[in-house]
């Protein structure tokens, strides 16, 4: 079968896999359908992701339809459509016996540490595969997993009703982001470079929107906040001096939430974080988001319909990498279509 391998940083391309098949009793063989495009997709194939192996396939935004299953498989069966929860845990560390096995301390995530999704077929431990409703379009459920990467976020900063939140970066993960945020009745400020990116966020729901390039954000914050600041910012940006301002903006008592992988210091003194009594919260995949978000699909409280907006072949990857790369004003979601 096809699939796409990153086999070094820059390097990318089409590779003939073997067929992938059920050798175990609670294994369920997925005919892929469609893969979102991810920035840690990018980063592994630039060879900035810190915990990338390579070679690599890459892809973990999967949604498919089950081809097969094993005898003791119980919760889907063949021809249902499903999205993968992309990690392994082991059930027994810490982290996992807290709740909290998307940090397992022996982690495995599918496309990053393990052959992921980009190709024709893919074989999976039943315990990670979602059963999603046949009425949402493949362009929506292929969604599902970046959305709990934004439900995630908005966890570890408690967000509330009431709540003023600053998202930092229009991407997909700051507008998924920003609509589970409008869901838990927070109050949303969205910045970008991009004043598309901008508009796009309004549409979804952002009561304000704010370009670095035109204002001082600070500033802005200050006045659209009464001089409190938000009580929650969720860094969808991710570098070093992001993080920095977040945690010069965020109100007293506020929680700061950080999703980069940048290896770069920041220079933070621990007087800000001290005097406002900040929370500083690392968030990293996902902990039992897939129900809760997949329910926000089939109810329509999530509206995804127009976040893709270009659609490769799996074949046509190179094609999809260079609009990425050099468009990124244009994209919101780059998807693989498989099949």
């Amino acid at each position: 079968m096809k699939a796409v391998q990153v086999s070094g940083p820059g390097r990318i391309g089409i590779v003939e896999k073997d067929m992938p098949s059920v050798t175990r009793d609670d294994e369920v063989l997925v005919k892929v359908r469609m893969v979102g495009i991810c920035g840690s997709d990018m980063h592994i194939y630039h060879g900035s992701s810190p915990v990338a192996t390579y070679p690599r396939v890459i892809g973990h935004e999967m949604v498919g339809e089950v081809a097969e299953t094993g005898p003791a498989v119980k919760r889907v069966k063949a021809g249902d459509r499903v999205v993968m929860e992309p990690m392994e845990w082991c059930g027994e560390c810490y982290a996992c016996r807290s709740g909290r096995r998307n940090v397992c301390a022996r982690l495995q995530v599918y496309g990053v540490n393990r052959d992921g999704a980009f190709c024709e077929y893919i074989v999976l431990p039943e315990r990670i595969v979602h059963k999603v409703d046949d009425r949402l379009d493949w362009h929506e459920a292929v969604l599902i997993e970046p959305f709990t990467i934004g439900a995630q976020a908005n966890w570890r900063g408690g967000v509330a009703a009431g709540d003023t939140v600053f998202i930092m970066g229009a991407g997909t993960i700051g507008l998924c982001s920003l609509q589970v945020a409008k869901l838990k009745g927070a109050t949303c400020i969205v910045s970008d470079l991009s004043d598309d990116k901008l508009a796009y966020a309004q549409s979804l729901g952002a009561d304000y929107t704010l370009n670095p390039l035109k204002g001082d954000i600070a500033a802005e914050l200050e006045r659209i906040t009464g001089g409190l600041g938000p009580n929650v910012t969720i860094d969808a940006v991710c570098t070093p001096k992001t993080f920095e301002q977040a945690v010069e903006v965020t109100s007293v008592a506020g929680r700061v939430v950080c999703l980069g992988f940048d290896v770069s210091p920041s220079a933070i003194a621990q007087f800000s974080i001290t005097k406002k009594e900040l929370t500083i919260a690392g968030s990293r995949l996902q902990t039992d988001k897939f129900a809760e978000v997949i329910e926000w699909f089939q109810s329509g409280k999530i509206k995804a319909d127009t976040l893709v907006t270009h659609r490769f072949h799996l074949t046509e990857v190179r094609q999809a990498v260079e609009l990425i790369e050099t468009r990124p004003d244009k994209v919101r979601k780059v998807v693989l279509e498989v099949g």
